[in-house]
């Protein structure tokens, strides 16, 4: 295995007097797989019969990113027993076995999960997404005579907890070692992958996740669209190449309109068009269910009048209010549109604009020019910046942006993130 010197550093740790471990910078840049390895050596190295901890944000999360990476490896496979069932792993050799179990921090109420087990060690990858709560919690459960802390993340904010307690002073602070990566620091990456990367990300996500800065996220989120809209306009689609069209509904509230977004997957999760959009007239705050579903099938047939071929398959809605959907679906079975009508996905705001911001700037996102509403939504869309002073990444929704807009264009694709960018949204 060819190992780059700031690997090396990690797989000497276990050897130091330090008491922790600290990996942040830049994505794909060979932090966890190392990190892994190194944590399940020390552990057999130096203990038997014991627990010990890997996090993450999610248990799904840990297994895919941790996990399955570390029962693939050939020196493991070789050397020890390895045994995965029921979120916890297993690892024996000769005499000595040792158990590491599975958590999930993902909110405040994570830490509940972890009380109560004596732990050797823990493992925390993606750490800055895990409420100081529950790290604060796995920390504690580190009784046992030379434990020692293990952390993996990729930078948020300069306001994070984490940059601020563990990062600033890591050495005096915590008796912490820290290492930070660059894409350079993993050997595995050839340079045409590197370059993908380079180009997947703008603005603050350039920085954290390419140059592993801790930077605010302020001013406009879409700038690449801001400063030349023209660029993702285009006047025509290729319809023999639409695999599937979806549409995002977002349901008006008390200051907002109810809007449809119309988006056609191409070939083999190739690119997204936003196709058609609209808010439906009138007073803002009211909903109507008879209306909206009058307006939705209405919005639907001029989709197969333009798109004839094309097969337009989902339709996913803001989960709030479960009378609107079936109301809609009710029209769509009696209007015969063959529309599958669901719940929208909701996951987190920033995982779309990531999304959202990757597909921009790979070339893989555009909009018809008729789709004026999409368009000047992701022309106005700002960061919150009362958010990012603490240490939160959150867009702004004062009424001042057509936040409903955006709400709608990304429900229509959010189902497909993991087929649209393979290789992750952070």
């Amino acid at each position: 295995m060819s190992l780059s010197e700031k690997q090396r550093e990690i797989m000497r740790f276990p050897y130091s007097e330090k008491s922790a471990l600290i990996c942040d910078g830049a994505i794909r840049s060979g932090k966890t797989s190392i990190m892994s390895l190194s944590y399940v050596l020390w552990a057999m190295g130096n203990f038997s019969g014991q627990n010990f901890g890997i996090c993450g944000k999610t248990v799904i999360s840990t297994e895919r990113n941790v996990i399955r990476p570390l029962m693939g490896v050939k020196y493991l496979r070789d050397n020890f027993s390895l045994r995965f069932a029921n979120h916890v792993l297993t690892v024996s050799r000769g005499h000595k076995t040792n158990t590491f179990y599975i958590f999930g921090g993902k909110d405040e109420s994570s830490y509940q999960l972890i009380q109560g087990i004596t732990l050797a060690g823990v493992f925390l990858d993606e750490v800055a997404l895990m409420p100081e709560s529950f790290v604060n919690q796995a920390l504690a459960r580190c009784s046992v005579e030379g434990a020692k802390y293990w952390f993996n993340c990729n930078p948020e904010g300069p306001m994070h907890w984490f940059y601020r307690e563990w990062i600033l002073d890591p050495e005096h602070k915590h008796n912490a070692e820290h290492i930070h990566f660059l894409l350079d620091d993993n050997p595995s990456l050839s340079e045409k992958k590197k370059q993908e990367y380079y180009s997947n990300y703008t603005g603050v996500f350039y920085d954290r996740y390419i140059l592993g800065l801790w930077k605010t996220a302020d001013g406009l989120i879409y700038r690449q669209f801001a400063d030349n809209p023209e660029k993702w306009m285009i006047g025509s689609v290729d319809a023999s190449k639409i695999d599937f069209i979806s549409i995002g509904i977002d349901f008006g509230g008390n200051r907002s309109l109810t809007t449809f977004v119309a988006t056609a997957i191409m070939r083999n999760f190739s690119k997204l068009v936003v196709l058609r959009d609209y808010h439906i007239k009138g007073r803002k705050g009211e909903i109507d269910a008879e209306r909206v579903a009058h307006e939705f099938v209405r919005f639907a047939r001029k989709l197969h009048e333009d798109y004839p071929h094309a097969y337009i398959k989902y339709g996913f809605a803001d989960c709030a209010e479960q009378y609107l959907i079936n109301t809609l679906r009710k029209a769509c079975v009696s209007a015969n549109l063959g529309i599958k009508l669901g719940d929208s996905d909701k996951n987190e705001i920033v995982q779309r604009i990531i999304c959202t911001n990757t597909l921009l700037s790979t070339g893989r996102l555009y909009l018809m020019k008729e789709c004026t509403l999409v368009r000047g939504g992701l022309e106005a869309a700002v960061w919150d910046s009362k958010a990012a002073e603490k240490g939160e990444d959150k867009r702004l929704d004062d009424f001042s942006t057509d936040i409903d807009i955006l709400d709608a264009f990304e429900y229509s694709f959010e189902r497909f993130m993991k087929k649209l960018l393979p290789d992750g949204v952070k």
